[in-house]
């Protein structure tokens, strides 16, 4: 063996083990916060002396237990985490049996209170409306093993509990640290996906590496989302006033047009011969390298709409295009669309061109359920 092989092999060591002590340590720790927030419930809900503490409990426990370092924050965080997972129930039964811990009573009556306590929560919905069918729960195993307590404190932020097994799901799927899991809740990434009529390929997207290759179609959505205008009739206002409120609302815009875009301008003029024109929104992709050209309409699809972009996209490419710039993409953003016509209307391009939907409001909560669902049973089978 040689010394670079050797400094190699107590290298790579070192780092497994380190590895394997912190999924350990983070483990024991998430389980730890689980058990202390039933213990938090369960003295809420029962305790001989509750009334004396009432409201300042946390407090209480905080001050008089001041080597643990717990703030009022963080027990509150136990008590929420017990609430929202009750499936990691056997995982905590099995560390207390392997421990024997007796804290107040024996472990088995420790088992009957947690179980008791369980089931009253599963029950009583006007209780506790934060627990998932069990179709709808990812496995304790999984959480514990893959996610952090850090991860957990980001998912405990969701009140909706769909969103937050999706983001569970998505995390794991991915790696994410816990910066990333922040970046895709705060991009609407649950709310793009129960959008999407492709729900695996904006999920290979999102976790796709930087040394993947990428085409224009992985960045243009087929359908997007306008419900933060806050307009519930499309027809009330003309394409120019929902240009505006789109450019209003420049920040939510811009998430959900999607990962690179850049805005240069709206109602971008252009002189083609002797006539001027006028592009509706015009991005720069510095993913991609291109000139995004889009032109929104209020009807359904009509295949003029096709002449009109592919007008513009050819000048971009002769005149526009600098050194190191690929060819220009245009989107055609519509109410509504045939796919048959657009796939005619289309064929024979020598440019990319996409026709898109969009829509003033977010599907309803038993889309995204089924979605949900459909998602976990494909990666579980």
């Amino acid at each position: 063996m040689k010394f670079k092989q050797l400094l190699a092999s107590i290298q790579t060591t070192h780092n497994h083990f380190q590895e394997v002590a912190a999924k350990a340590i983070n483990r024991s720790l998430t389980i730890r916060n689980w058990i202390m927030g039933y213990y938090i419930f369960e003295y809420e809900q029962k305790g001989e002396d509750r009334a004396k503490y009432g409201e300042r409990l946390l407090t209480e426990i905080a001050q008089k237990l001041p080597d643990l370092k717990l703030s009022i924050t963080s027990l509150k965080l136990c008590r929420q985490f017990y609430l929202y997972y009750p499936q990691i129930l056997e995982i905590a039964k099995e560390e207390l049996r392997k421990n024997n811990m007796r804290i107040g009573q024996t472990v088995s009556d420790q088992f009957l209170l947690i179980d008791k306590q369980q089931h009253e929560i599963n029950s009583n919905t006007n209780k506790n409306i934060y627990i998932l069918s069990t179709h709808l729960q990812l496995p304790a195993e999984r959480l514990i093993n893959n996610l952090s307590f850090s991860h957990i404190v980001t998912l405990l932020i969701l009140d909706n509990p769909l969103k937050r097994v999706f983001y569970e799901h998505e995390c794991i799927k991915g790696n994410w640290g816990v910066r990333e899991l922040k970046r895709q809740i705060n991009s609407f990434y649950f709310e793009r996906m129960g959008l999407s009529e492709d729900p695996e390929k904006l999920s290979r997207i999102i976790q796709q590496t930087t040394t993947q290759t990428v085409t224009p179609a992985d960045f243009i959505k087929n359908e997007y989302t306008f419900e933060f205008l806050g307009i519930a009739d499309r027809l009330a206002v003309g394409e120019t006033a929902l240009q505006q409120q789109l450019l209003d609302h420049l920040q939510e815009f811009l998430l959900e047009m999607g990962h690179g875009f850049c805005l240069e301008g709206r109602q971008k003029k252009i002189l083609i011969g002797r006539e001027y024109f006028f592009i509706d929104l015009l991005f720069y992709h510095r993913i991609l390298k291109c000139h995004i050209l889009v032109e929104l309409k209020l009807d359904t699809f009509r295949h003029a709409d096709v002449g009109q972009l592919n007008t513009y996209l050819q000048y971009y490419k002769a005149e526009m295009m600098q050194p190191g710039d690929n060819q220009p993409i245009g989107i055609l953003l519509v109410a509504d669309k045939d796919a048959a016509l657009v796939k005619y209307a289309t064929a024979g391009l020598d440019i990319d061109l996409f026709v898109s939907k969009y829509s003033i409001a977010l599907p309803t909560q038993e889309s995204l359920e089924k979605f949900i669902v459909d998602e976990l049973r494909r990666y579980e089978g």
